[in-house]
């Protein structure tokens, strides 16, 4: 599957906002979205209006790149959220914090999305007892998601990115222990817990044009 290659900082500039796409570096003054806070290319620093459709897209493309996703698959998680009982937006934000790469990402086990996509991929996770490398698996209340006991390497680097981002909280839906390097998913994600700037409405404007 096609996947972007190049300079994720880019990413984050393009949209005026943190996505978080390079783990650490995010938090500290060398990310390039603090230092230069405007696109990038030689016509970054001018000015551009965009059109409606030109928000509604860019959002879009917004959440679809701070989840790692492509068009496809994102579209499809649209139209299962449209067919969900409640709010669209909502049920979309919902079940994109619900994939498991996002959860590893969540706890702490990994720095970014990208690398907690690349842990359930090489089999590090377990989910209730048994080993999961699905990056889309949907968790669900209750779930013990836990680093693989036999994955010494890889319970090394958890520990290790549980201690770069200790500064970073934990969601209230889920809970960390952090010495066994274990979570439980204690309940459904709420609105608030996604704790980014999205605007899911335009997303829902954009596809139901």
């Amino acid at each position: 599957m096609a996947r972007y290659t190049g300079p994720v900082c880019r990413i984050c500039r393009r949209h005026g906002t943190k996505l978080f796409l390079k783990g650490t570096k995010c938090l500290t003054e060398k990310c390039p979205v603090s230092r230069r806070p405007f696109p990038p290319g030689q016509h970054g620093q001018g000015r551009s209006k965009l059109s409606d459709y030109g928000i509604q897209l860019r959002e879009k493309q917004k959440v679809k790149r701070m989840y790692g996703m492509l068009e496809r698959q994102f579209r499809r998680y649209f139209s299962v959220a449209q067919k969900a009982k409640g709010v669209t937006g909502q049920q979309l934000l919902e079940m994109l914090e619900r994939r498991l790469d996002n959860v590893c990402y969540r706890l702490g086990f990994a720095t970014s999305r990208r690398e907690g996509r690349q842990m359930v991929a090489h089999r590090a996770l377990t989910v209730n007892g048994r080993p999961v490398n699905i990056p889309s698996y949907q968790v669900k209340v209750g779930d013990v998601i836990q680093i693989a006991p036999q994955r010494k390497g890889q319970a090394a680097r958890a520990k290790e990115s549980l201690e770069r981002t200790k500064t970073r909280p934990v969601p209230a839906w889920l809970q960390v222990e952090a010495e066994g390097l274990k979570g439980v998913v204690v309940r459904a994600p709420a609105r608030e817990d996604v704790g980014a700037s999205i605007q899911e409405q335009l997303i829902v404007e954009l596809y139901s044009k």
